[in-house]
């Protein structure tokens, strides 16, 4: 299946701009400046009942939250929301579009979560303030309108992998999950093991040395060392994924980690988890953000919707 041609225009009017850079040109600064503009570039996303800026208390300090709540009786679901952007870039802004689609269309209490970003902040930090964000929302998901019975996490790019790592460490103590949300995620670092890492490679909004320069940041090198193969940078890797609460994937064509998302599936399934794949041939990276321009986007967030709204039943 050829790329969705308003998404293939784009790519190629991005690329005829003689000022356009690709990120692994950026500085950080720069790079999360251009992908805050990307997210804003659709316009706000619904109203909706109550949009509130909170914070939780982290290993560094104060981690930035921003609760969205839809026009519902509570006590809420609620999912607990990590935005993408390779661990380098990404924030509140930029995601608040997506965010406040799916709380509407889930119905649920989300909490996006601003953890720390590297090169400012390398591994472990985005994962200490992910794990510390989920267990203080849990503890304080009745005051914040919630319900810590119905609890998920979900999250896009980086932030399915952060979601995924977070399932991993709340099977073995933390609360219990009904969901986890993984769009387009990254999930192993041994990016070389799959084919839509090559395929890919020059793809729309994450190309390979893109990809590259995130680990580079992230962890302090883009080659392959032992941290790159800790569970919680690499998630397929954990030892066991049994027991794990059951799991929505996205993938898309056009997008290098799309075999990756794959390879996790089937790692869940083979574990005796109840897993389901989509994948959007025609689609790339970053389309989740994207429901302003192509139907994919929307149908994305309606799925995920839907996922949460049956996870969530009692």
């Amino acid at each position: 299946m050829p790329l969705h041609p308003t998404i293939e225009a784009l790519h190629q009017g991005m690329r005829q701009n003689p000022d356009s850079r690709e990120m692994h040109e950026l500085t950080p600064e720069e790079g999360r400046a251009a992908y805050r503009a990307l997210g804003q570039a659709f316009g706000p996303g619904p109203d909706l009942a109550r949009v509130e800026d909170r914070a939780a208390p982290g290993p560094a300090g104060d981690i930035p939250l921003r609760v969205y709540a839809p026009q519902s009786e509570g006590p809420l679901p609620v999912l607990v929301y990590y935005h993408g952007g390779g661990f380098v870039i990404g924030d509140l802004e930029s995601h608040d579009r997506p965010c406040r689609e799916l709380c509407k269309a889930a119905g649920c209490l989300l909490v996006a979560v601003d953890y720390r970003l590297a090169p400012e902040h390398p591994f472990p930090a985005a994962v200490e303030d992910s794990l510390a964000a989920l267990h203080w929302i849990a503890d304080n998901a009745d005051e914040l309108g919630g319900d810590p019975k119905r609890l998920a996490v979900g999250g896009d790019s980086a932030g399915g992998n952060l979601a995924a790592v977070m399932a991993l460490l709340a099977r073995d103590g933390g609360p219990a999950l009904r969901l986890q949300l993984l769009v387009y995620p990254t999930v192993d670092r041994r990016i070389e093991r799959y084919p839509s890492t090559e395929e890919n490679a020059e793809a729309p909004f994450l190309g390979k040395v893109t990809m590259e320069w995130f680990m580079g940041h992230y962890l302090g090198t883009a080659e392959v060392t032992e941290a790159h193969l800790d569970p919680r940078v690499s998630p397929l890797l954990a030892d066991s994924h049994a027991g794990l609460p059951p799991a929505l994937t996205l993938t898309a064509g056009f997008d290098p980690l799309r075999d990756q998302g794959t390879a996790y599936h089937e790692a869940l399934t083979g574990a005796g988890v109840d897993s389901t794949l989509h994948a959007f041939d025609n689609m790339p990276h970053a389309f989740f953000q994207l429901s302003g321009l192509v139907e994919e986007g929307k149908q994305a967030i309606a799925e995920s919707a839907a996922a949460l709204r049956a996870a969530f039943a009692d």
